[in-house]
């Protein structure tokens, strides 16, 4: 029909993607190109998204009872969200990171996970906790050997899929007021029987819970196929709606205690380190998958007598739209590429910063390229009313907003070498652009300081925001065309504002756009 924009054909979401490409080779992880260009033949195709809109509005149905009054606790999945989460089993997104013999696999792994974010980001939930399972265990390496075979499987009849239960009714993020009780047992393991508000996944198989033993809170591996692990309902989400989440009763759970009994936020942490690298990368898909769906509109539809991607204001706002996407993937990839450096401090501070600051501008960044669509995005149809729903979890899980600020002020103020190596690989950026110079002058003083003042959790956001814009802009000086390096630090450091469309009227915005999405 005339000025109707076509929908995309199958494409290859890897080749499209040259941020993403070039990011992969400076992570080392060029080995594995090959399997990511497979994935992101999935990725494009007609029928990954099909199963993405159907996982949408088919969401799970719990059955709690059988015919007969029997308690049966069963969730029914669609079939397409088994056909999507067979995907990513296929490609190894939930074990890749303990095989032998390959190099850099986080960074590969995360590069993958950008990738399939584009057709399904409730999917990647699943394969997320059982990635960071593995690690979470390291504490008991007893328990990890008994277990790593089951998580890290390909073999569908062998796997175990992994969850975690922490939040309670009572105590949402302050997870000091859990009341679920472990009581322990004569051979060593313990008891569970409690309440949990919000458990994702609570089809899974393992899960790590918060309990209250007698030395404190502690951390233990439960298997729900053992009995008592009831789901009582599952919630009616915003979005994520092919994503099970549920309320879950523990009655007589048997489990085994996952380090000292007191320290169970340490342990549980230590899987929290993962699944909140995986929320960055989420984010960042999100925002990757607004900027395509905006680009390809505006060059197929036509307005006012020129393309609607010609219109100057339009070309503002897009090319501010793909800078946002690979400062995303830039961040992102390099977070991710700490994780295959032994004790790299680096990553502790970048990581999160970066689920911060991605997560805030995900949903902002997926209304306006909504918005670029006019009244045809507001159209369930067009799949940016999903892609709004989907973005906004990503601020909420594994860490509000204030709680991954406040986790930053932490960090500061415990001193060590982690703010040292963050602001080392900062500083690299210098003498690149007039605007970032000067915010590097200032940004890490201030927040030293604002780290030691009384009032430092009342600036919190301020200051974290500052400091993720100065390393995106840092790692984009680094690795990104002088045109997209600098057009970014105008628009975020010398012209700070609250929408897109900011872009310097310099800049080179069809090579930017074309980078974003090749012509």
């Amino acid at each position: 029909m005339h000025n109707q924009v076509p929908p995309p054909g199958d494409y290859n979401a890897l080749t499209l993607n040259v941020p993403l490409c070039e990011a992969v080779e400076r992570a080392g992880a060029g080995w594995a190109m090959d399997r990511m260009a497979a994935l992101g033949a999935i990725v494009g195709s007609r029928e990954a998204r099909h199963h993405a809109v159907r996982t949408d509005s088919h969401p799970p149905v719990l059955h709690r009872y059988d015919a007969a009054g029997e308690r049966i606790n069963q969730i029914e999945r669609d079939p397409s969200w088994h056909w999507l989460v067979d995907r990513t089993l296929d490609f190894d997104l939930h074990g890749l990171t303990v095989r032998h013999g390959l190099s850099n696999t986080h960074a590969a792994r995360a590069a993958m996970i950008l990738l399939w974010g584009e057709v399904s980001l409730p999917t990647i939930c699943p394969v997320s906790a059982n990635y960071a399972m593995v690690p979470a265990l390291s504490v008991e390496p007893a328990i990890q050997r008994q277990w790593l075979e089951a998580l890290t499987t390909t073999d569908r009849g062998k796997l175990a899929f992994a969850g975690a239960s922490m939040t309670e009714r009572q105590g949402g993020s302050d997870i000091r007021q859990t009341a679920t009780v472990a009581t322990p047992q004569a051979d060593g393991s313990y008891v569970l029987d409690g309440d949990k508000w919000f458990v994702t996944c609570p089809w899974a198989d393992l899960f790590l819970v918060l309990a209250r033993a007698p030395g404190g809170l502690t951390c233990f591996l439960a298997d729900a196929r053992q009995g008592g692990f009831f789901t009582e309902r599952l919630k009616d989400k915003l979005g994520w709606h092919g994503l099970g989440v549920g309320e879950v009763q523990l009655r007589g759970v048997a489990a085994q205690r996952v380090g000292e009994e007191g320290r169970g936020v340490g342990a549980i942490m230590r899987m929290i380190t993962y699944t909140r690298l995986d929320v960055l990368l989420e984010n960042c898909a999100s925002i990757r998958t607004g900027t395509l769906r905006a680009i390809h509109y505006a060059r197929h539809r036509t307005t006012f007598g020129r393309r609607l991607v010609d219109q100057p204001l339009m070309t503002n706002v897009l090319t501010d739209l793909a800078l946002e996407s690979e400062a995303a993937t830039a961040a992102g990839m390099r977070v991710a590429q700490s994780y295959d450096v032994p004790d790299s401090q680096y990553g502790r501070i970048a990581l999160t910063l970066m689920k911060y600051w991605v997560s805030k501008r995900a949903a902002p960044h997926a209304a306006e390229a909504l918005e670029c669509l006019g009244g045809n995005g507001y159209v369930e149809a067009s799949g940016m009313p999903r892609l709004l729903r989907d973005s906004v979890v990503g601020s909420v899980w594994e860490g509000s907003g204030n709680i991954a600020a406040l986790d930053v002020l932490r960090a500061i103020r415990s001193g060590g070498s982690a703010f040292d190596a963050f602001r080392d690989e900062c500083c690299k950026a210098r003498g690149g652009n007039r605007s970032l110079d000067s915010e590097l002058d200032d940004v890490f003083d201030d927040a030293v300081a604002w780290a030691a003042s009384e009032d430092a959790e009342w600036t919190a956001r301020l200051m974290v925001e500052r400091l993720a814009l100065v390393l995106q802009a840092s790692l984009l000086m680094q690795t990104a065309p002088n045109a997209v390096a600098d057009a970014f630090c105008h628009a975020r450091l010398a012209n700070r504002g609250a929408t897109y469309g900011r872009v310097p009227l310099s800049s080179f915005a069809t090579e930017i756009l074309d980078r974003a999405l090749p012509a």
